[in-house]
């Protein structure tokens, strides 16, 4: 089985790379962040037209907005709200053999001080929200795959420059300690890296402000997949879609692919 993850930056600005993403890489489920869209809008004919034709998604105008699209039948839908607010940012469904998180965390605005920035406390409340739900709703030797943009870079070789960025909002002692908490909440693996070490720096995202990004290579390591301990030894293949940042009209984001036997 073939999962991938991607924060689109308007699905419906972008469709036609997911179409072209499907035909790429076999994906039998792909989840997206960033849809931008209310669900009357969302472009559920191309996508079935793709073959995908069961999905589950939860968006808004103009900001959040989460989707699972899949080849595969799946059940128990459910949309989830996080710190009291109805912000389309976390949604899951149950496959036969493992259920399913798609999660798009709060950026966290510019300023790494809750005390005048409300976005990087929303943010911090977020991650420990959804630490404590997955503790006491889930247990560790539950197969459950965990995916999405979570904002944050939490090692040293998930950015560009660990000693610049350490006052910078994504990669801030307290967003990794957070990061890290919620982690091993249910001992998760991290998939990237499982097959990437941890002394290679990897990175799924790459600022639109950078002219050139490939000679720049200022990224960060946003995206994760996370998998549960009983799903670890089904790990089998792992790639960052590096060259979907030079798409015509790219998101700033990259798709990450995992292969499970």
């Amino acid at each position: 089985m073939k999962l991938v993850t991607w924060n689109i930056n308007s699905v419906r600005l972008r469709q036609a790379l997911v179409i072209d993403l499907i035909g790429e890489t076999g994906a039998d489920i792909i989840c997206l962040q960033e849809t931008k869209t209310p669900d009357k809008y969302f472009p559920t004919q191309a996508f079935i037209d793709a073959g995908f034709e069961h999905m589950h998604f939860a968006g808004m105008k103009g900001y959040n907005g989460v989707a699972i699209i899949s080849r595969l039948p799946f059940e128990n839908p459910e949309i989830f709200r996080r710190v009291g607010r109805d912000d389309c940012r976390h949604i899951a469904v149950t496959f036969p053999h493992f259920q399913l998180h798609n999660i798009y965390i709060p950026a966290g605005g510019d300023e790494p001080d809750r005390n005048i920035n409300k976005k990087f406390g929303h943010k911090l409340d977020f991650i420990d929200d959804l630490r404590d739900f997955f503790s006491a709703n889930y247990k560790p030797d539950m197969p459950m795959i965990a995916v999405g943009d979570f904002n944050t870079a939490p090692l040293e070789n998930d950015v560009w420059s660990h000693k610049q960025l350490l006052k910078v909002v994504c990669h801030t002692p307290i967003e990794v300690e957070k990061h890290n908490a919620m982690q091993d909440s249910l001992n998760w693996v991290d998939v990237s890296r499982h097959f990437v070490p941890h002394e290679e720096k990897c990175y799924t995202w790459w600022s639109y402000r950078n002219r050139d990004w490939k000679k720049s290579n200022r990224g960060r390591r946003l995206d994760h997949i996370w998998v549960t301990p009983p799903l670890k030894n089904t790990l089998k293949n792992h790639d960052i879609l590096t060259h979907a940042r030079d798409m015509e009209k790219p998101s700033d984001h990259v798709p990450i692919l995992v292969e499970l036997a």
